[in-house]
C-alpha cells in the first residue's frame, strides 16, 4: 500500500496548492549592472507545489505548472533558469515586478512528504517599479482627450497611475475639446479618425456637443457636431459593444454578464429632413448598377395633408450585419450566455434582414457551437428574437443577467440606457465602438458610457469637494491599452500589460469592497475624487 501511494505521488507533477497574501521584503538576484534590487512592501501570492526530486534532475526542460480559470501560466523551474541541477532542499521562488519575472532560490522553504520534496513557488506582483526597473512599454494607440470633470480625473490618472508605471510615448494623443474643434475647423476630428484607422487601439474620453448656451460661453463659431459618425464611417464601424461592468464582492444590478451589441450604422442619426406643407411626396431611389442602372425608382409616394409635416428620410445598411453576427456570437460564446436578437419587424417590415442575416450566421456557424458547449440544450438552440418593447420587459426581469442582445442603432442607444439604469448606472456599462479593418482585424475604440459630467465640474471649480467614480474611464483606458498590446506586441508583452492593467482593475475593487471608493458606492463617508486617486496610486506603489 505504501508502496502504491508513493507510486501514485510519484506521477504527479501538482498535487497541493496553498495561496496566501504576505507583505514581505525581497532582496532579487543581483541585477545587470552588479547591483542588488530590493522591493519593499511586495504582494506576494505563495503556492505550494508538490514534485518529484528525481524526475526534477532526470529532465532538462521540466516545468512547474499552475492554472487559475482559463489562464495557463508556465513556470520553468530553476535548472532552466540558472543551468544547473535543483540542489537537495531547496525551492525555487519567482518574484515579478511590472513588466519583469525573477526567480530565486530559498533554501529554508524545502519540505519533504513521503519521501517526496515540497517546493515553494512564490510570485510577487510589485506595484511599483524600483529604482533599477525599467517601464512596461506601451503599445501604440490614439488617446482622444475630452473636457470638464472627465477629463481632469483622466490627468490625475495618467499622472498618478500610468506615468509611473509605463512608457506611453508611443501613444498618440488629440485634443477633441469643443473649443480645440472649433479652432482647427474640426481638422482634429479627421486627424484622430486617420490615427484610429491605422493603429486600430482607440480610447477617448468623454467629449461635449455643444449646446447653444455652450456656443455663446466658450465662444464657438458654430455648434460642432457629435464627432461619433465621422467615427463609425471612419472606421467601419459594426457595434457598439456595452456590457456591464462588476466588481467582485458587490452586487450592482445584474447578477451575471450582460452583453449588448448596437448596431454602429443606420437608422435616425444620419437622417435627412425637411419640414413641409400640404401637398405629394415621393421618395425616389436611382440604382448605380444591376438592369434599373441610371432607372428612377419611386420607392414611395404620398399626399402631407397637414399644414406642418416632418418629412424623413434614412436607410438602414446591412452589409456589415455579417460581421456584426459573427462578432456577436462570438463574445457570447465566450462569455457563456445566451443570444437574442431585438426587433420590430413585425411593424417595421424593413427591419426583417436585419434579423435574417443574424439568424443565417448563427444557424450555420454558431448553433452546435453552443450547443456543445451546452449554453443551449438541443431542443431550445433556435435563435430566439424579441420585440423590441418585450426586450424593455425583459431588461427589468432578467435580473441574473447571463445573457446577451443584439438591435438596429436606435433600439440598441434606448435599450442600453435601460440596462445602465438596472445597473446602477452609466458608470458601470461600457462603452466601446467596433469596427473591422481592411485586413480583417478589428478597430476598437473604448470610452464611458456617461458624459463630461458637468454638473461636478461646475462645484470642483467653485472649491466644493467632488466624488466622481472613474471606474468606468479606466476600464475604457483598460480596454484600449490591452487591445493595442494584443494588436502590436508579442505574446509576452502583451501579457505583461494585461497583468498590470488587471492589477489595476483589482485594486479599485478591492477598494469598493473595503468601503474605501467613492461616495456611490460607498457612501457620505467614501472618498473625494482626489482621495480615491490617491489610493488606487498607494497600492500600485505597494
Amino acid at each position: 500500500m505504501a508502496s502504491r501511494r508513493r507510486t501514485l505521488v510519484s506521477s504527479l507533477l501538482v498535487v497541493a496548492r496553498e495561496t496566501m497574501m504576505t507583505t514581505t521584503m525581497h532582496k532579487a538576484t543581483k541585477n545587470g549592472s552588479g547591483g542588488t534590487t530590493w522591493w519593499r512592501n511586495t504582494t506576494t501570492t505563495t503556492e505550494t507545489v508538490l514534485f518529484n526530486k528525481a524526475d526534477h534532475r532526470s529532465s532538462s526542460n521540466s516545468s512547474l505548472t499552475r492554472r487559475r480559470g482559463n489562464d495557463r501560466r508556465l513556470w520553468t523551474h530553476a535548472q532552466k533558469s540558472f543551468g544547473r541541477a535543483m540542489p537537495d532542499r531547496s525551492a525555487v521562488t519567482t518574484t515579478t515586478t511590472t513588466g519583469k519575472r525573477r526567480w530565486r532560490w530559498s533554501s529554508q522553504k524545502s519540505h519533504h512528504h513521503h519521501g517526496m520534496m515540497i517546493a515553494v513557488a512564490t510570485r510577487s506582483y510589485a506595484r511599483g517599479t524600483s529604482g533599477g526597473d525599467e517601464k512596461l512599454v506601451a503599445a501604440p494607440m490614439v488617446y482622444v482627450a475630452g473636457e470638464e470633470m472627465t477629463k481632469y480625473v483622466m490627468d490625475l490618472v495618467k499622472e498618478k497611475w500610468i506615468a509611473p508605471n509605463v512608457d506611453t510615448s508611443k501613444w498618440e494623443h488629440f485634443d477633441m475639446s469643443a473649443k480645440n474643434r472649433d479652432d482647427t475647423n474640426d481638422r482634429v476630428l479627421k486627424d484622430v479618425v486617420s490615427a484610429g484607422f491605422k493603429l486600430k487601439a482607440i480610447f477617448k474620453e468623454p467629449t461635449i456637443t455643444p449646446t447653444a448656451d455652450q456656443v455663446k460661453r466658450l465662444g464657438l463659431r458654430k455648434t460642432w457636431g457629435s464627432p461619433n459618425g465621422a467615427m463609425r464611417r471612419g472606421w467601419n464601424g459594426i457595434t457598439i459593444s456595452r456590457d456591464t461592468i462588476h466588481i467582485d464582492g458587490i452586487e450592482l444590478g445584474y447578477k451575471g454578464q450582460v452583453l449588448f451589441e448596437r448596431h454602429a450604422v443606420g437608422g435616425e442619426y444620419a437622417a435627412g429632413w425637411k419640414n413641409v406643407g400640404r401637398g405629394t411626396l415621393k421618395t425616389t431611389f436611382v440604382p448605380k448598377d444591376g438592369p434599373d442602372a441610371g432607372k428612377e425608382i419611386v420607392v414611395d409616394e404620398r399626399e402631407c395633408k397637414d399644414a406642418v409635416s416632418a418629412v424623413v428620410t434614412y436607410d438602414n445598411a446591412y452589409d456589415n450585419v455579417h460581421n456584426l453576427a459573427k462578432f456577436f456570437f462570438e463574445r457570447c460564446l465566450d462569455a457563456g450566455v445566451k443570444p437574442y436578437v431585438v426587433t420590430k419587424k413585425t411593424v417595421f417590415k424593413w427591419q426583417e434582414p436585419f434579423w435574417q442575416i443574424m439568424k443565417d450566421v448563427y444557424d450555420r456557424d454558431f448553433k452546435a457551437k453552443f450547443i456543445d458547449k451546452k449554453i443551449v440544450s438541443e431542443k431550445d438552440a433556435e435563435l430566439i428574437h424579441l420585440l423590441s418593447d418585450a426586450a424593455t420587459m425583459k431588461l427589468v426581469q432578467w435580473t441574473q443577467g447571463n445573457f446577451g442582445m443584439a438591435a438596429h442603432n436606435y433600439d440598441g442607444d434606448v435599450l442600453t440606457d435601460e440596462l445602465a439604469q438596472m445597473h446602477k448606472s452609466p458608470g458601470f456599462i461600457t462603452s466601446n465602438l467596433v469596427g473591422v479593418a481592411p485586413d480583417g482585424s478589428y478597430i476598437k475604440e473604448f470610452e464611458a458610457s456617461h458624459g463630461t459630467v458637468t454638473d461636478m465640474n461646475e462645484a470642483r471649480l467653485r472649491g466644493e469637494e467632488t466624488s466622481l467614480n472613474p471606474l468606468g474611464m479606466v476600464e475604457g483606458l483598460i480596454g484600449a491599452m490591452n487591445h493595442a498590446s494584443f494588436t502590436h506586441d508579442t505574446k509576452e508583452n502583451h501579457q505583461k500589460m494585461v497583468d498590470f492593467t488587471t492589477s489595476i482593475r483589482e485594486i479599485m475593487h478591492k477598494l469598493f469592497r473595503e468601503g474605501k471608493g467613492t461616495r456611490d458606492l460607498s457612501g457620505p463617508s467614501g472618498a473625494t475624487t482626489e482621495e480615491f486617486i490617491d489610493r488606487v496610486a498607494d497600492e500600485l506603489k505597494n
